[in-house]
């Protein structure tokens, strides 16, 4: 059975357990119309769509330069040892001198569509225009053509040349970071895990929207929601099943792609770890940072209730989006005005 938001599901399920959580009203119609127009769940036959939808909404130079906050500069980058070289843009705002601290923003998309100038930017400008920021976004490969470890290697290649010449583009290296949405968010996560682990640069924090953390996919929320909202749990295997093939769910998958793997999560630069309370992906983030705690770690975790996957994307007006941005911009702002609590190594 498909739940939507108008489709009437038992007090109880099979089992006795409790049917998907309710939708919060004001983002019950809009979700509505997103999947009358979004063919769900995601397949792979649905891939080519899901990349032209994504090509069609990527911001121009106009809509990131916002009359003129912010000025764009288009790098290309060596990419890992063999690989094609990499597509950077960074924004820079004009209100105020540099250097500035830097959102590094690894694209959505499900492993498979997005890009460095996909609708998600949007919110990072957003974010970035509030606090004086610098924003740097990087265009990876792609699954399936690209499996893992193509993905998080692009933007691990991109970190490290960001950091070696923040310097010279009027950037502060010490006061990077890690920011991405959904699949973006895993690689955010296995970012700041690859850093750690090759003694690379030193990001200030990770603020992982949303994230696709475990490729295993067996939680609750995985079950409750699997034809539930937005990127709900057969979509979820779609995406992991393009990044991994025959690996997915095995033990032959590296936490830098899966970060739920990690066995040890000490060291880790600060984490912002925010999931909707109706979405496949609930359970595997509030793990993620009940297991940053446990290891001595700092995460603020945020569970948004009645919300779906990405929710603020989709219906930005609502009270609980704005909370949603109110609460990321209270973090960052925290985050990258004091080295208090900064993991050392």
């Amino acid at each position: 059975m498909t739940i939507t938001p108008e489709h009437p599901r038992p007090d109880v399920a099979e089992g006795g357990v409790g049917g998907p959580p309710p939708f919060d009203p004001e983002l019950a119609t809009p979700l509505r119309a997103v999947l009358d127009d979004l063919p769900m769940p995601l397949t792979p036959e649905l891939v080519a769509d899901r990349r032209r939808r994504s090509a069609a909404g990527r911001l121009t130079d106009a809509d990131i330069r916002r009359g003129g906050r912010f000025e764009i500069e288009e790098r290309t980058v060596p990419g890992p040892p063999g690989a094609p070289d990499l597509p950077l843009i960074i924004c820079r705002p004009t209100a105020a001198p540099g250097p500035h601290p830097v959102i590094y923003h690894t694209h959505g998309g499900g492993m498979v569509a997005g890009s460095h100038r996909s609708t998600e930017l949007a919110g990072e400008l957003d974010r970035a225009q509030e606090l004086d920021l610098a924003v740097v976004s990087v265009d990876y490969r792609l699954a399936p053509e690209h499996p893992d470890p193509h993905p998080v290697e692009d933007c691990y290649a991109g970190l490290t040349w960001l950091a070696r010449n923040a310097t010279d583009l009027g950037l502060d290296p010490d006061r990077i970071v890690l920011s991405g949405n959904s699949a973006g968010g895993a690689l955010a996560a296995g970012l700041a895990l690859l850093a750690r682990d090759r003694r690379g640069p030193r990001p200030r924090g990770q603020l992982l929207q949303f994230p696709m953390l475990d490729d295993r996919c067996e939680t609750f929320s995985h079950t409750q929601m699997e034809h539930v909202g937005l990127w709900d749990g057969a979509s979820n295997r779609v995406g992991w099943t393009a990044l991994l093939g025959a690996r997915r769910g095995t033990e032959d998958v590296s936490y830098y792609a899966a970060p739920a793997r990690a066995r040890a999560l000490s060291g880790l630069p600060p984490a912002f770890i925010e999931v909707g309370s109706v979405e496949a992906l609930r359970d595997e983030g509030v793990a993620y940072a009940d297991r940053i705690w446990r290891a001595g770690g700092q995460a603020e975790l945020h569970v948004w209730s009645g919300a779906f996957h990405s929710f603020d994307e989709w219906v930005p007006k609502a009270a609980i989006s704005r909370a949603a941005h109110g609460a990321r911009v209270s973090w960052l702002r925290r985050i990258l005005a004091t080295t208090q609590g900064r993991n050392t190594r």
